[in-house]
């Protein structure tokens, strides 16, 4: 009998991680021939997310639970169920009922076909307009600017073999972009297409920083553009510049008398080559910063305590 793993990374989601335990559960019961476990992974939730967890593991073996002491947030617990995860196959799933449990069966079934990776594609979302049309913006972005495919519309909902799920453990990665990691092995994949539904119940974690730290993670790992861009611009400018001191120099030769520099033109100049300046060091910080948070090789996460392993 094969084994199917679940996780699942939540914080404060206790009107929606007794729902997701029940569809999840349901929809196994519809799979003849495989068993499974549901890692739930909680980021230190401060309603009652994890003493409804402890009740469910505590009637269900199937279930396990990790907690953390804080918050490390939904990559990092991520990557660390995902490494704890013992079955053939792993599905990644959030706690906010947006990733339909109801296609575990699709999921399997393109597995069974042979293919290592069986992502979910969004064609339509239910929820936040905005969200979505920004994500969708991004991830045509990042696939132009990045040297490996992206796949667009895709959050991280999807089923990984086992095969896969070993060469993630062998990468030395504390903030690992699973999208891009996906088309960077190069499996086979399968892409099964739906509708995100809207969140039913509590306030999603993510903001507008959560998104931009998902986007910078992204470009950082998959684009040098950026840099590059930088070095572009930066020679762009200069030339600019020289070309319009050429102009008012060769300007105030032939009116000496009757010219006057003027303070606008110097007080612009300065504050947008400072403003050129600032933006291009803060993209060379995020690269840095990539490269601290990898040097400094810590754990991905500190757990509290662990149910049902």
């Amino acid at each position: 009998m094969k084994k199917v793993s679940v996780v699942t990374a939540c914080f404060n989601e206790e009107g929606n991680i007794g729902e997701l335990y029940s569809r999840v559960k349901k929809a196994f019961a519809g799979i003849p021939g495989y068993s499974y476990e549901h890692i739930f992974i909680d980021n230190a939730s401060r309603d009652n997310t994890v003493k409804i967890l402890k009740d469910i593991a505590a009637n269900d073996k199937n279930v396990k639970v990790i907690v953390n002491l804080r918050n490390f947030g939904a990559e990092r617990s991520g990557r660390h169920a995902l490494l704890n995860a013992s079955g053939d196959a792993v599905i990644g799933m959030v706690a906010d009922l947006q990733d339909p449990p109801e296609l575990i069966g699709e999921f399997i079934k393109k597995w069974e076909e042979g293919y290592k990776i069986v992502v979910g594609i969004k064609v339509r979302s239910e929820g936040n307009r905005f969200f979505y049309f920004l994500r969708k913006f991004y991830y045509k972005l990042l696939n132009k600017l990045s040297h490996t495919e992206q796949i667009v519309n895709f959050c991280g909902f999807g089923l990984y073999d086992r095969e896969f799920v070993e060469i993630i453990r062998k990468l030395n990665d504390p903030y690992p972009y699973l999208r891009g990691l996906i088309t960077e092995v190069g499996f086979p994949r399968a892409e099964i297409k739906y509708t995100q539904p809207k969140r039913k119940r509590g306030r999603s974690s993510y903001n507008l920083y959560s998104l931009y730290e998902t986007a910078v993670l992204g470009f950082t790992s998959y684009s040098m553009v950026p840099l590059r861009l930088s070095v572009f611009i930066g020679f762009l400018v200069a030339i600019i510049s020289l070309g319009v001191a050429l102009f008012y120099f060769i300007l105030k030769l032939l009116f000496w008398n009757s010219m006057q520099m003027g303070t606008a033109p110097i007080i612009i100049g300065i504050f947008f080559f400072s403003a050129v300046q600032l933006f291009f060091i803060g993209i060379l910080g995020e690269y840095v910063g990539a490269i601290y948070t990898q040097v400094k090789n810590r754990p991905l996460v500190f757990e509290k305590e662990r149910i049902n392993f």
